[in-house]
């Protein structure tokens, strides 16, 4: 039955299409042929044998991407059996990859993706210096090979409150550790046979975990740094002008101080919009830093850390606009904008002709309380809407009667 799905084609029609890639499209078809998007447009012709799906009335957008997170690697946040994320006996960890400790069965993927969310980057949740390398996952697939999109993604390091125990305590030992590590993986490349044959000085990390740093310090992976503090964002700035890097701001929470610089040094932010609550990590942490982000030039990916609430990713994204952020950039930063700082907009978060048919079906705007999800594409399969909190509400809707 599934190989049928997978080879039909299906046709979307009369809805109102959000490419994201470009204007929007009144009353419009997408073209969904062997898991691939077609053809979109008001005028595609739609053929015999198609699956119809009457979009009438509807909104049509790409799936929604959750820009950071650990659903398939965490389950019950209590339970250290079911935590998967990241490696707790060491501060460097960059050869630590997710990939491997992916759950397929997750019970949290399914209530992701019937809000919307089709793909995710899954990161590390490491309490050191270096966490280690993320990958973009579909939310679909019995198998982790079925649902990798990229392995690695990004290399994810923190320079916030919580990193402070890998520098001795302090936020100056922190960078100055980092800075450490990335010197001796250069020195590793250059003298791999002197190490092999121990002719040189303990280097600041094992071997695999430097030449993991390698695709970092070369510029072909991009380094997440977790950072909230206007004084950590600038350090992770200098580290970045200082050793070339592909450098991803995420938290972020006092970016919007220095939202010029960030925006000139081209370095993308990943912001949790609905985070309000000051701490010494970030006393000022306001609504309005994804708007005031945007609003300065930078490139602004919205997510949702927590893996059991992913699925309030497009909540996420319209307190964003509420506070100032104009709806098409919030569609944007849930959709094309992490695909493109990941690495894989070739493929997705937009609705064009070769790319991924990951599609979703609103009733409306998205971004409303009041919307509902009608139809899930993922990989151009449809995906029922269930879960396990969709079963056990039909399970118990109703009771028998009391005797």
């Amino acid at each position: 039955m599934i190989a049928l799905i997978l080879a039909q084609t299906i046709a979307i029609s009369g809805g109102t299409v959000h490419p994201v890639s470009g204007p929007r499209i009144e009353n419009a078809t997408v073209l969904i042929r062997n898991g691939r998007i077609e053809a979109v447009g008001s005028n595609v012709p739609v053929p015999a044998d198609a699956l119809r799906i009457d979009a009438t009335g509807k909104w049509v957008t790409p799936g929604l991407i959750d820009g950071a997170g650990q659903l398939g690697l965490v389950e019950i946040s209590a339970v250290a059996e079911t935590r998967e994320a990241g490696l707790h006996d060491t501060a460097i960890a960059a050869a630590f990859t997710v990939t491997e400790g992916l759950n397929p069965a997750s019970m949290l993927i399914p209530v992701a993706r019937i809000e919307g969310v089709t793909t995710a980057l899954a990161t590390p949740a490491g309490g050191g210096l270096i966490g280690g390398q993320a990958a973009m996952i579909d939310l679909d697939g019995s198998t982790v090979e079925a649902m990798v999109v990229k392995s690695p993604a990004a290399m994810v390091a923190y320079l916030h409150e919580g990193a402070k125990d890998a520098g001795g305590g302090s936020r100056a030992g922190v960078a100055q550790r980092l800075r450490h590590v990335f010197d001796d993986a250069r020195e590793y490349e250059r003298r791999r046979a002197d190490f092999s044959r121990a002719q040189m000085q303990p280097l600041a990390a094992p071997a695999a975990d430097l030449e993991a740093l390698l695709p970092v310090l070369r510029g072909e992976l991009p380094l997440v740094v977790v950072a909230n503090r206007r004084s950590d964002i600038e350090t992770a700035l200098r580290i970045a002008r200082q050793y070339s890097l592909r450098l991803v701001l995420a938290g972020a929470a006092e970016g919007w101080m220095i939202a010029d610089r960030i925006a000139a040094a081209g370095v993308p932010v990943l912001v949790q919009p609905m985070d309000n609550i000051p701490s010494y990590d970030a006393l000022g942490i306001r609504y309005e830093n994804a708007a005031a982000l945007a609003r300065a030039g930078v490139t602004v990916v919205l997510l949702e850390t927590s893996a059991h609430d992913a699925r309030n990713l497009r909540q996420q994204a319209g307190n964003a606009v509420s506070y100032g952020m104009t709806w098409e950039a919030a569609l944007r930063a849930v959709t094309l904008s992490p695909a493109t700082v990941f690495g894989i907009a070739d493929r997705y978060g937009s609705l064009e002709p070769g790319k991924v048919a990951n599609v979703i079906v609103w009733s409306g705007d998205p971004f409303e309380f009041s919307t509902a999800v009608e139809h899930v594409f993922i990989r151009g399969r449809e995906i029922p809407l269930t879960s396990r909190q969709t079963e056990l509400r039909e399970r118990y809707k109703t009771l028998p009667p009391k005797y």
